[in-house]
């Protein structure tokens, strides 16, 4: 029998980067004071011989996808998001920022599922009297929810296998813990251990488990990278705190694309999904006002409009202000320097002023144009067209250049009664104009062309 011992190391608690010696700052990410103590077991254990073990090795041809059950859940939102459903056997990471409503969707698709699965729901931060009154204002009365309120990863796993258990669901996975691990729950070993073991559970039993996942303060998930390349999926909760809605955005989705988003609003009831998210944040915009102009975002496959507002107005102090919610900062300086380099249009007396409505956040390039347009409709204090939109990239040089889905999104312009849309003039080019017959397109080579033509 091999003697073990324990020695001391030094993990990083945002990366896992492991040393023997303690770091002010972590060489693996350049964090400050994410250096932890935790103790780690080593010692020599005997080698079994690879003779003893059954190894399998199948060829591509011999391996058929038929095996792939997806379980609907009841809202066709997170359907989306997930691929279709949840998948057999699947390891799925959902997070966001505390109260956003992690635990509100998951306890509410409990009440479409325990129609054909039996579920078990783990909680390590609220107690069954706690989930009880959740359950009742959430209108979740399924016979199938079976609620276990434990932080022992090993108690759960040993469950799991004894139980007939068609789905589990851990909320959250920092508050589990393995005893023989030294180190506090949330630590990064506690955490890739706990994940590990469930991991293994789950895929053995071919049987869905959802994890619940902290954020740290900059918004990224708690604990080592490793959880993240581990799971199958990886879900984010998005929205502003003083904002009704709630956007799931996914990732990553090995069954699935990524980057496709369900768009939910918060009521009394729970998560409402949203339908048609594009005349939900497009309602209520002012009409003949300058600084404003309507984009069309992609997010995954699904073409949403979005409102960007401008506003200039002159400046109060020796350095002119800039800012912007919902639009990347950098980016709205480089469009100001293009539009008055290149357009003609003068920023350097004025504040500017940029908002996209409704808690969206655009990373896409083909919203140069919409912001580009804003800010001139506001500066010229000139009003753009009420059934008008536009989208492209903008370049150094002040030319429009293309963009992908050019089609998804003027179809989804003209299913929404706009009349007009401005695109680069690569993607006129290109483009089939018979085939739309309610809407008009223009195709414009610079910022300054396409401002004129949307008025």
């Amino acid at each position: 029998m091999a003697k073990s011992k324990a020695k001391s190391v030094y993990v990083c608690s945002s990366c896992g980067y492991e040393s023997a010696k303690w770091f002010g700052c972590c060489p693996g990410c350049d964090e400050w004071n994410t250096m932890h103590e935790e103790l780690k077991a080593t010692g020599r254990t005997a080698s079994k011989s690879l003779s003893n073990k059954n190894l399998k090795v199948l060829k591509l041809s011999q391996i058929t996808s038929d095996s792939e059950i997806r379980h609907k859940t009841g809202s066709d939102e997170l359907d989306r998001v997930l691929g279709g459903g949840l998948v057999t056997g699947s390891l799925v990471l959902l997070s966001g920022d505390p109260g956003i409503g992690k635990s509100t969707i998951l306890l509410q698709i409990c009440e479409h599922l325990g129609n054909f699965l039996d579920i078990l729901y783990v909680s390590g931060e609220e107690s069954a009297h706690q989930l009880k009154i959740r359950a009742e204002r959430l209108n979740v009365k399924t016979s199938r929810l079976n609620f276990m309120c434990e932080t022992d990863t090993e108690l759960v796993s040993s469950y799991i296998r004894s139980s007939n258990v068609d789905l589990v669901i851990i909320d959250s996975i920092q508050t589990m813990n393995l005893n023989e691990l030294s180190s506090s729950p949330g630590s990064v070993s506690q955490v890739r251990e706990s994940t590990n073991m469930l991991m293994r559970c789950a895929k053995e039993l071919s049987i869905p488990l959802i994890l619940v996942g902290h954020v740290n303060k900059d918004g990224n998930i708690a604990g080592p990278k490793v959880l993240e390349h581990v799971v199958d999926a990886v879900l984010y909760l998005e929205g502003e705190r003083h904002l009704s809605y709630r956007i799931l955005r996914a990732v990553k989705n090995r069954f699935g694309a990524t980057n496709e988003i369900g768009v939910f609003e918060m009521k009394k009831e729970g998560l409402v999904e949203v339908p048609n998210p594009s005349q939900m944040l497009i309602a209520g915009r002012p009409l003949k006002t300058p600084g404003t102009c309507i984009s069309c975002v992609m997010e995954g496959s699904r073409p949403i409009l979005a409102e960007v507002q401008g506003l200039v107005t002159p400046t109060g102090f020796g350095n002119p202000r800039r800012t912007s919610t919902g639009f990347d900062y950098n980016r709205m300086s480089m469009l100001l320097a293009v539009l008055e380099k290149r357009a003609g249009f003068f920023f350097g007396n004025m504040d500017a002023y940029l908002n996209i409505v409704g808690g969206l956040k655009l990373e896409e390039p083909a919203n140069d144009l919409p912001a580009a347009i804003a800010l001139i409709s506001s500066l010229k204090d000139l009003p753009v067209r009420d059934d008008a939109l536009a989208f492209g990239e903008i370049g150094l040089a002040g030319e429009l250049r293309s963009v992908g889905n050019c089609e998804l999104r003027i179809k989804e312009a003209a299913r929404l009664g706009f009349k007009l849309c401005v695109i680069p003039q690569h993607n006129f080019r290109s483009l089939n104009t018979a085939s739309f017959k309610n809407i008009e397109i223009i195709g414009a080579a610079s910022v300054r062309q396409a401002f004129e033509a949307i008025l």
